[in-house]
């Protein structure tokens, strides 16, 4: 008798592995992946100025400090995945407590395209008062290269 099992008491040893199981689950995360991937876009939706410039390098373990501007002037800290709304007085304690518990974050500012300009000086003022030497801006790479 042929196989693995045989009445003399030795076993054959299978030298086969069934990859099958692992190529549904593979295909199964990747749906899962396409599909949540476009959900994980976060933080305030701001229309950014469109310019050609180097990007800025960042440590991978410091999460940078993001401030935005929206459309209708309404300030958002935003830290790692965390956003919340904050008003301009409130946002100077918050930051200044971030730099106090982890020195040397990066503090970036994203504007709406259509904020007055003032308004992100008096951020930025409002930064510089807070303990933040330097405040990056964010924008969008040109679309006409």
């Amino acid at each position: 008798m042929q196989g693995p099992f045989n009445r003399s008491g030795k076993s054959k040893p299978m030298a086969e592995i069934n990859v099958v199981p692992f190529i549904d689950i593979m295909l199964v995360l990747l749906v899962v992946f396409m599909i949540t991937a476009p959900m994980l876009t976060q933080g305030v939706q701001v229309e950014l100025p469109q310019v050609t410039s180097q990007p800025i390098d960042i440590q991978e373990d410091n999460d940078p400090i993001i401030i935005s501007v929206d459309s209708d002037g309404g300030y958002f800290i935003t830290l790692g995945e965390d956003s919340t709304s904050v008003s301009l007085d409130e946002m100077s304690s918050r930051v200044t407590t971030i730099i106090e518990r982890r020195p040397g974050t990066p503090v970036m500012v994203r504007g709406d395209r259509n904020v007055a300009y003032g308004q992100i000086v008096v951020l930025m003022s409002t930064l510089q008062g807070a303990g933040v030497a330097n405040v990056g801006l964010l924008s969008e790479p040109s679309k006409d290269g």
